[in-house]
């Protein structure tokens, strides 16, 4: 594998490529969740390139940017194994110069504004303005994201479609410790009784989907409702939790089929996000 931290040098190697030439944003730290990613890119192209960026934009004041574990030998190593091709690991003034402040941002409006875009402001212009910035650098044919993120898949799936990018954006199943628990970077800062709470979050969204399926016309807020309670009862905090389209994240309706329940919230120091698809 071949490690690129500058702009320059990646665009001699993409200008010279003849393969397809499949994308996995990451911001380092790899759990098995990040390597299904690698192995689906190997599934569908003959190059596969990572990213390791923890990007600054996408941190909203107070956030752990500076405690974001970085570590990235250990990343180099798991990469490696899994045999891709290359990584790209620049740094903040590679990406975005001098001056972040200044730097043209790529916004979805509407759905970048619910839910985790209400709490974290500027989150997911963040996200899709580095995500922009990696796709017109790497120029991929197909690029691969988690599903734990619903939010951010629908958002970036939007911005490809509406800026008519030549980029085929595919979701891989979100992977689970064996106690239910999404994996994720942030499950590190979970203390030892947290990390046994952990995992009610997911059961929450069993919860909401068993109530649903057996309900004949399910009042989708009495039944977030109830399980808010319980949920904050073990020791959350809840930031949301909602039964949503998903095609837009707009609350779900009497009718809608295609739904997503959803939700985060903090355990102490963590700030845990899962989602369930339900159709």
């Amino acid at each position: 594998m071949k490690v690129i931290t500058s702009i320059a040098e990646l665009r001699e190697i993409i200008t010279s490529r003849n393969q397809k030439l499949a994308f996995v944003p990451t911001m380092g730290n790899l759990h098995q969740g990040h390597l299904d990613l690698i192995v689906r890119a190997h599934e569908l192209a003959e190059i596969v390139i990572a990213s390791i960026f923890v990007n600054p934009m996408q941190f909203a004041a107070g956030e752990d940017l500076s405690n974001y574990p970085r570590t990235l030998d250990r990343d180099i190593s798991k990469l490696e194994a899994e045999n891709v091709d290359y990584l790209f690991a620049p740094d903040v003034n590679e990406i975005y110069g001098q001056d972040i402040a200044q730097t043209t941002q790529v916004v979805v409006p509407g759905i970048s504004s619910l839910w985790c875009g209400e709490s974290r402001t500027g989150h997911f212009e963040g996200v899709t303005t580095v995500v922009n910035k990696l796709f017109n650098l790497i120029q991929p044919d197909i690029a691969v994201f988690g599903e734990k993120d619903f939010q951010q898949l629908t958002i970036i799936k939007k911005m490809v479609s509406d800026l008519n990018m030549p980029v085929e954006i595919i979701g891989v199943p979100t992977r689970r410790e064996e106690d239910g628990l999404a994996m994720s970077s942030r499950n590190g800062y979970l203390t030892s009784n947290e990390r046994e709470i952990a995992p009610k979050l997911r059961q929450s969204l069993l919860n909401i989907k068993n109530e649903i399926v057996v309900a004949k016309d399910p009042d989708y807020q009495l039944i977030i409702d109830q399980e808010k309670r319980r949920l904050d009862q073990t020791g959350f905090k809840t930031d949301y939790l909602a039964v949503c389209r998903q095609s837009d994240l707009m609350p779900a309706q009497s009718g809608d089929k295609n739904l997503v329940i959803i939700a985060a919230a903090y355990l102490g120091n963590a700030r845990l996000i899962d989602n369930l698809i339900l159709s």
